[in-house]
């Protein structure tokens, strides 16, 4: 090949990633600028308003969360005496048993006197066989309903709890998850402070319990995870809960509600038939459709967003486990994009189409697969003898040095917004993870979300990815 055409083709190739790297930079910090608008204003404006009122109203709106549970005997009486003590009127706690292996149904019957009732099903309801539904024979426990039901999967499970759920609103939750007692006061608010847009969903911040101090159902401590690969998932989930989705929230074009903490219009999310049991990308998929639905009626609509620390859920502290977990978010992300492709860049759907949707295929997406690329070619051109090592040190450096100040914006604005880890050793210590996290834990990232691709393209068959749970610390 003619030297001149090679150094055209080099030339073309750094020009690529200078694009794509300048094109991540104005978007982190455009989504910086927003999320920290969004934040203050919404720390002022529920600075007035009084939960206390909405939560001893007698027209407090009915709502149902949902907890399916597949082999969660270690936690799942703790689970549910949190989910019971929630400071709320109108709601009930429906644990939809996934066919368990284990014990975590007689852990449920012995702890909480479930007796089987009768219960009208729908023949024509699309789930696995419902083996049978319980209540509670103790008064204080008359919000707990479990329902036993066949392995269907996840989205299987919360479908059927949304089927038998008669409240206005439901929230499909993870049984592991530990709730705020307000939480629920923070949801109905948000469902109702719209007036000129129906509220479709809520979704809010996934916080890290790893190591907290919990007792009897409630958080006593917040304690940083002692856990290396729990530090850095608490790092990323700073930075994608607390400055990312609050972005996307700012301007209403938000995709994607964390499955661990997620609020629905009952009537909206049965309408356009609850979750897809195809997918294992289930929360984001459920958001896509019912925008969509909502898009093509031409009605107006929001989805809100709420940065209030009220949801704690225990993360992979394992290698192993972490690497599944997101070989799955990979295949479900690659899943609904593909399911969507319609939407990309189209104006039908306004900021969704033209902004949310591409900024998922390009970043969520290819970003990891363009990494991959652009290591292999550092590799080769370096083997060849034509690296320009140079530009590489020069953009390397670069990149790295706003990787970190990103990371610490988010732990500062922590610091400044919510105040979780008070002590000055601990965010000390997560400052040094976010120097090492692009050379250790970023890359392990990489890794599963290509491991996740190559199965989805070459349909290799994969499970969900479950958590082996150990349950929160008591002491």
């Amino acid at each position: 090949m003619d030297s001149g055409i090679f150094n055209i083709i080099l030339e073309y190739i750094n020009s690529i990633f200078v694009v794509f790297t300048s094109a991540l930079f104005a978007v982190f910090t455009i989504m910086t600028y927003l999320s920290t608008r969004n934040s203050i204003h919404y720390k002022r404006k529920n600075s007035f308003v009084d939960l206390s009122k909405v939560m001893a109203s007698p027209l407090a709106p009915s709502i149902t969360i949902i907890a399916p549970a597949y082999n969660e005997e270690l936690t799942i009486v703790e689970n549910i005496r949190s989910l019971m003590s929630l400071q709320y009127v109108n709601y009930e706690v429906m644990v939809v048993n996934d066919g368990s292996n284990d014990n975590t149904l007689q852990k449920m019957i012995d702890a909480y006197d479930l007796v089987k009732i009768e219960k009208e099903i729908d023949p024509n309801w699309q789930s696995k066989p419902i083996r049978g539904v319980y209540k509670s024979t103790q008064r204080p426990f008359s919000k707990l309903t479990v329902i036993d039901k066949e392995n269907g999967g996840k989205s299987d499970a919360l479908n059927t709890g949304i089927h038998l759920s008669e409240s206005k609103y439901v929230g499909c939750i993870d049984v592991d998850c530990l709730l705020m007692p307000d939480a629920l006061l923070h949801v109905v608010k948000s469902f109702y402070q719209r007036a000129e847009k129906k509220v479709i969903a809520v979704g809010g911040v996934i916080r890290v319990a790893n190591s907290c101090k919990i007792s009897g159902g409630q958080l006593e401590e917040i304690r940083l995870p002692k856990n290396w690969l729990a530090k850095f998932q608490l790092l990323e989930y700073t930075r994608s809960f607390l400055l990312g989705r609050m972005a996307w929230g700012r301007i209403d074009s938000l995709l994607i509600i964390s499955g661990a903490f997620g609020f629905f219009d009952r009537e909206i999310a049965l309408a356009v038939g609850g979750y897809d049991t195809n997918t294992v990308g289930e929360d984001m998929e459920i958001v896509f459709r019912m925008r969509r639905y909502m898009h093509d009626r031409k009605e107006g609509y929001t989805v809100e967003y709420i940065p209030d620390p009220l949801c704690w859920t225990e993360v992979p502290d394992s290698i192993k486990i972490l690497v599944n977990q997101r070989d799955r978010w990979a295949r479900g992300n690659v899943e609904t994009l593909y399911k969507h492709k319609d939407m990309f860049f189209n104006s039908k759907y306004g900021r969704l189409g033209l902004l949310s949707y591409p900024y998922w295929f390009f970043y969520e997406w290819m970003a990891p697969i363009l990494e991959f690329t652009g290591l292999f070619s550092v590799i080769l051109f370096y083997y060849l003898g034509i690296l320009n090592t140079e530009f590489f040190i020069a953009l390397s450096v670069m990149v790295y040095a706003f990787t970190v100040m990103f990371s610490f914006y988010a732990i500062l604005w922590e610091v400044y917004s919510y105040n979780q880890y008070r002590k000055t050793k601990d965010i000390l210590t997560l400052m040094l993870f976010a120097l090492i996290e692009p050379f250790v834990f970023h890359p392990i990232v990489s890794f599963s979300a290509l491991r996740g691709n190559y199965k989805k393209l070459f349909n290799i068959k994969s499970g969900w990815g479950a958590i082996n749970r150990k349950g929160f610390s008591k002491a």
